[in-house]
């Protein structure tokens, strides 16, 4: 019974409150990205989270989108430090299947592992539930792709005008990562 609570409670936060401990007792024992926390995105976190998406997209979500996630019981994740929204991710599950939807973190902290550190969070969640995990990504976007690959994620084809863009459409790489 309590196993089962503390599940739930890791369900819906993952963080390690002793690394907190430790970086206020010995200061620059911890490391910045030890401290941000993982948790569930709540429909509080939208205008941080609208905030990020604006700054990061030409052609960014509207916020009904965000709760249409919600509505569907996707799983949206915020990760934060202090209390600030610094990215988000969001994950669909279905018939053995997991697909990144969204992952984005807020321009100026970009570069710090946030983004490894949401999706890694998503590859642990789908562990278990789903075979394989696939995203779609632009072609220009060579940083998010040079992650994806170092996560393990194979190039398995392309999605021809997937994405809005100032001149029309652009074609998304499609990716995927067997995740046993």
């Amino acid at each position: 019974m309590l196993g089962m609570m503390l599940d739930k409670i890791k369900d819906f936060v993952v963080y390690d409150a002793d690394r907190e401990f430790y970086a206020k007792l010995f200061p620059g024992s911890v490391g910045r990205k030890d401290l941000m926390r993982l948790r569930k995105m709540r429909s509080s976190d939208l205008p941080g989270v609208m905030t990020i998406e604006r700054a990061s997209y030409q052609f960014p979500w509207e916020e009904d989108i965000f709760r249409d996630c919600f509505r569907a019981n996707y799983s949206c994740w915020v990760c934060e430090e202090q209390d600030t929204v610094l990215g988000y991710s969001i994950l669909s599950m279905a018939v053995g299947e997991a697909h990144v939807l969204n992952i984005c973190v807020a321009p100026a902290e970009q570069g710090q592992g946030i983004g490894r550190k949401m999706l890694e969070n998503l590859v642990e969640i789908a562990r278990g539930q789903a075979e394989t995990m696939f995203l779609e990504v632009r072609p220009s976007n060579t940083v998010a792709i040079a992650l994806y690959e170092d996560m393990g994620f194979n190039e398995i084809g392309i999605r021809k005008g997937y994405y809005q863009s100032e001149n029309g459409r652009e074609d998304a790489i499609m990716l995927a990562k067997q995740i046993f």
